[in-house]
Parts: C-alpha cells; sequence; structure tokens
C-alpha cells in the first residue's frame, strides 16, 4: 500500500509539499498576471485568495490524506464509499495531464539553458521569437519532454525518502538562494523602482471588482497552491498523526506566495528596464522565453551568467513539481494493483509522455490542456474537496486535526471557511473557467 513509506521528519514533508506548490506558474505565470493589471489589488485578492480559500482546503486536503494512509484514487473511497470513487479518478486524470503538458514546458526551460550556455543570448526579440518557435515545435521540444520526464521518472522511483526528500531538502533552499540573489540585482537596475511601482504597488480600487483581475488572481492562487490534484493528498498520505497541518500548510502556502513575489522583483525591473511591457503582456510563455533572454542580451557577460541562473533555478522549481505530479498515478498504482514502485513510474511515465505528445508539437494543444487540467479539473476537485471534508465528513476533518494537538477554536475557524466561504468562491471560480473555455 502507498502509505508504508514515511517522511523522515514533518520538515521534510513541509519541503516536498512547497516544492510541489512551488514551480513554473511562480516564475512567470505570476509576472504575466500582474501585469495584465491589477496592481496592489491583484496581490491583495491574491492573498485573500490563498488565506481564505486555497489555505482551508489545503488542510482538507492534507487531511483526507493523512487520515487514510491511501492513494489519492483509493483515499476518496476508503473516507467516504464508492459513489466518491469519481473523485479520485479526477485527481488521477489532473494530475497527468497537468504532468503531460508540464513536462514540454519544463524541456522548453531545459532547452533554452542549454542555447543559453552553448551560444549564448538572441541579440533581440526577433531572434528571440525565432528561437522560440523553433524550441516550441520541433524535435527540441520531443527530446527536453522526454529527458525531463526521465529524470522525474527517476527521482520518483528512487522513492519518498531517498529521492522526493532528498530532492527537496537541497532543491528548495538552492532555488531560494538563486532567487534572493537574482532579486538583489534587479533591485539595482536602472528602472527597477518604476517596475515595482507599476506591477506590484500601483493601487487602483476599482481593480477589486474587476472581472479579470478577480480571475487572474484566482487561477493564479489556485494553480500556484497546487490543491485540488491530489499531489499533496498523496504526500500527505506519508505523514505521521503528530504533525500539526494547518501550520504545515500556512508554511507550505508562505513559501509558495515568497517565491511568487520574489520571481516578480525579478521580472518586473528587468522588464521596465528593457522596454518589454508590452511583450509580457501578451502571454505567459512570452515572459520567460522572449523577453527576459532578449533583454538581458543587453548586458552582455553579465546578461548571460544571470539568464543561467534564472533557466537553472525555473528547472529546480519545475522538477520540484513535476516530481509531486507523477507521484499520484504512481501512488495509485501500488495501492490499487500491487505494483512495484519501479514498475508503476516507468508505466506512468510512458503513459504521459505520449499524452503529452500534441502539447509538444503545438502550442495550442498545450494552451487547451493548460485550461482543462490545470484550470477547469484542479478547481473541480478543490470545489470537491472543500464539500467532502466540510459537509460529508466534518467529524473526519475534526478528529484528525484534534489527534495532532490543533486547537478546538482554529478547527471550527477553518471548518466554517471549508463550509461557507471555500464552496461559493471556487464555485464563481469554476464557472470562470468553463466561460474562459468556450471561448477560446
Amino acid at each position: 500500500m502507498a502509505a508504508r513509506e514515511q517522511w523522515r521528519s514533518g520538515f521534510g514533508f513541509v519541503l516536498a509539499a512547497a516544492g510541489s506548490a512551488v514551480g513554473l506558474g511562480n516564475l512567470w505565470g505570476f509576472a504575466y498576471r500582474a501585469s495584465q493589471g491589477g496592481g496592489a489589488a491583484f496581490l491583495l485578492l491574491y492573498v485573500l485568495i490563498v488565506l481564505l480559500v486555497c489555505l482551508p482546503v489545503l488542510v482538507a486536503e492534507m487531511v483526507l490524506g493523512r487520515s487514510t494512509g491511501r492513494s489519492p484514487l483509493m483515499a476518496p473511497v476508503l473516507a467516504a464509499g464508492q459513489r466518491w470513487q469519481a473523485m479520485g479518478w479526477l485527481f488521477v486524470l489532473a494530475s497527468c495531464g497537468i504532468l503531460a503538458f508540464y513536462a514540454v514546458l519544463m524541456g522548453w526551460t531545459g532547452v533554452t539553458l542549454v542555447q543559453v550556455l552553448a551560444s549564448g543570448l538572441p541579440q533581440n526579440i526577433g531572434e528571440a521569437e525565432a528561437f522560440f518557435e523553433g524550441l516550441s515545435g520541433g524535435q527540441a521540444a520531443l527530446l527536453g519532454q522526454l529527458v525531463s520526464l526521465l529524470l522525474t521518472a527517476a527521482v520518483v522511483a528512487a522513492g519518498v525518502q531517498s529521492g522526493i526528500e532528498r530532492l527537496s531538502r537541497w532543491g528548495l533552499p538552492l532555488l531560494f538562494l538563486l532567487l534572493l540573489v537574482l532579486a538583489g540585482w534587479a533591485a539595482g537596475l536602472p528602472q527597477a523602482g518604476e517596475g515595482y511601482r507599476t506591477f506590484l504597488l500601483r493601487w487602483d480600487g476599482s481593480q477589486l471588482l474587476d472581472t479579470t483581475t478577480i480571475r487572474n488572481a484566482f487561477t493564479q492562487a489556485f494553480f500556484s497552491i497546487g490543491t485540488g490534484i491530489g499531489c499533496i493528498l498523496g504526500y500527505a498520505a506519508y505523514l505521521d498523526r503528530r504533525s500539526q497541518l494547518p501550520r504545515q500548510a500556512l508554511t507550505i502556502a508562505g513559501l509558495d506566495t515568497a517565491v511568487g513575489l520574489l520571481a516578480g522583483m525579478v521580472t518586473f525591473p528587468v522588464v521596465m528596464s528593457f522596454g518589454l511591457k508590452e511583450v509580457v503582456s501578451e502571454s505567459t510563455l512570452g515572459t520567460i522565453f522572449i523577453a527576459l533572454p532578449a533583454g538581458l542580451a543587453s548586458l552582455g557577460g553579465v546578461g548571460r551568467v544571470v539568464a543561467v541562473v534564472f533557466f537553472a533555478l525555473a528547472y529546480i522549481a519545475a522538477i520540484t513539481s513535476a516530481v509531486s505530479l507523477l507521484e499520484v498515478p504512481v501512488a495509485c498504482l501500488i495501492d490499487r494493483l500491487g505494483c512495484s514502485r519501479l514498475q508503476a513510474v516507468w508505466v506512468s511515465a510512458a503513459v504521459i509522455f505520449v499524452a503529452g505528445l500534441p502539447a509538444a508539437t503545438s502550442i495550442k494543444a498545450l494552451g487547451w490542456m493548460d485550461s482543462v487540467f490545470g484550470g477547469l479539473l484542479l478547481i473541480l476537485g478543490g470545489l470537491l474537496l472543500s464539500l467532502l471534508l466540510g459537509w460529508v465528513l466534518p467529524d473526519r476533518f475534526r478528529k484528525d486535526l484534534d489527534a495532532s494537538g490543533t486547537p478546538p477554536l482554529l478547527q471550527g475557524l477553518l471548518l466554517v471557511m471549508l463550509r461557507w466561504v471555500a464552496p461559493p468562491v471556487v464555485a464563481l471560480g469554476l464557472v470562470l473557467s468553463v466561460v474562459d473555455l468556450v471561448k477560446a
């Protein structure tokens, strides 16, 4: 059964779960969505959604995993019966679907890193766009996708302690260190202050009611934290009963938000200093693969070093997230069919590689998969979690938290948010996602 393994410590779990949450979406999604308007209003909405919606749902997902000790596929069934089996399949489908296109993005990141190391940066926007066009549909994309999945599979195959936890213990601190170094460097750029004022500090109260800003904040918060796809549930199944889940959930959300802010403090000064605002506002892909390389090229050797550091930390962030996504189907195969970990890893990786081929050969297909798996299904999973633990299994929620020493007042507060705040807000996010998908 998947839960026979355990984390060495609660700290190891927090790092692994934070690594799951911290990914490419933090490094470029935050910058892109902030650039769409909103400024400080976007940031305020983002923080409120994380605290009032994502945090209680994250705790609920952790409770479901720890209290059952089963994989994301079987946990809902054990907790609430066969009628909740579809929820388990939703977790498997969402995690595999996200990893299918996420591995492609990882591949692009890795290939770009190699390109910068070997040949330097594109000298202008035209060269950057030409490189990206070749990257996003050629053999390099397939090779990058394959190598990224093989690396991810190797980590998961090594097990919870020797693979996932070991990667998280050095990967996440290194990522923070590199981000801090880059943020310090970016603060010295000529237009750094203007970048902060334009994207982070500009206040416009009307943006709090703007549907685009609300949708962007919701999308960024939910996709960034990553609850609703079974990753945290699967990790929590390896937790002991003493861990303080609300405290750990707050730490995970805090680390994830800190990475997004630090990434913005790197990106926004570069964008303003090199006149790349229009390129960034066009797409998330434009931010990292076109705007940043083209802007950094004007700095010569220093820009090349900065680019290497940035794409290296982006790849570290990507692989810590990819590992958690792959662990979902792997744990399910071990739990449901009794496969060995090695068998489950390579079967899952092979299926996901094939499923990702459309995304590797078509940006349009990648965007569709992002909207469906990384948007619609992820949000639906969050809604089901809030309903299951808030309304169907509130006693299980309280009992698990009580056993680890969570104060009754905090239990009650989390349950109120899980029942009355999260469902309507998440349902609204689900409706907006459906509308966006239909428009697309």
